[in-house]
């Protein structure tokens, strides 16, 4: 008994899991992955006439994102680091500035999320007219944020695109040099990465855009797609991360 404990609590995939929980983003990632299923069932639910047991997802999912607010409150400078950051690189002009943009409009979102913590939790008590204007500047501003990211998405898939294609041709012609073909190979693979990168970027918020821009009152997606989109969103952050944790 004792062995077959050992084999299921030691196994390879709870260390993984384990040591993906331990990152901060890696719980974010699990956390907001529950909070979008609680709002897209307690949406079911309700429309099922089951108004208690939506009620209660419903209140899984606000406590969550209270959790995840308070989680996020150092956030802001992170975003304001990465900014200087995407300023000091040698990528061109334009992709830089919708980089900096990007994380510019992520250091607002969040900055106006933490007030929005701080009147959840009653540290401060805001006017509801006021929370109500800082919910939809915060959810504007995550708006500007993911705008800036998928314009500056494309413009790095278009370049990576025209560098692989430019790649792959140095490989039909000419004398081959052994280390010149090896800073090839090795720069081509570097590329094929940072292609994947975008894209999956680029599927992530194409995605989330329509959260903010449903808060933002721009457009009237209904509770169950927004949690449908945030859990899938929120899977393939998670994807990603235990990728980054774990290496595969």
């Amino acid at each position: 008994m004792a062995s077959a404990a050992s084999q299921v609590i030691l196994h390879p995939v709870v260390s993984r899991s384990l040591k993906y929980a331990s990152t901060t983003v890696g719980r974010d990632k699990a956390y907001r992955a529950v909070q979008y299923f609680a709002r897209f069932f307690a949406w079911y639910l309700l429309n099922k006439g089951h108004k208690v047991d939506a009620a209660r997802w419903n209140a899984l999912k606000s406590h969550l994102g209270t959790a995840r607010k308070l989680m996020r409150l150092g956030k802001p400078i992170e975003h304001l680091q990465s900014a200087l950051r995407a300023s000091l690189t040698s990528e061109p002009a334009l992709e830089q500035i919708f980089a900096i943009g990007r994380q510019l409009g992520y250091f607002g979102y969040l900055s106006y999320d933490a007030l929005i913590w701080a009147n959840n939790v009653k540290f401060v008590n805001f006017d509801p007219l006021l929370a109500k204007r800082l919910a939809k500047t915060s959810s504007q501003l995550w708006l500007a944020g993911i705008l800036f990211s998928l314009a500056g998405g494309v413009l790095k898939t278009i370049r990576l695109a025209r560098e692989s294609r430019k790649l792959q041709a140095g490989d039909s012609y000419g004398e081959k040099d052994i280390s010149a073909e090896n800073q090839r190979e090795a720069r081509l693979s570097s590329v094929k990465a940072a292609q994947s990168k975008a894209r999956r970027q680029f599927i992530t918020d194409a995605l989330d855009i329509w959260l903010p821009a449903t808060g933002a009152g721009l457009t009237n997606v209904n509770e169950g797609t927004l949690g449908i989109i945030g859990l899938i969103t929120s899977l393939l952050g998670a994807q990603g991360q235990w990728k980054a944790v774990n290496g595969k």
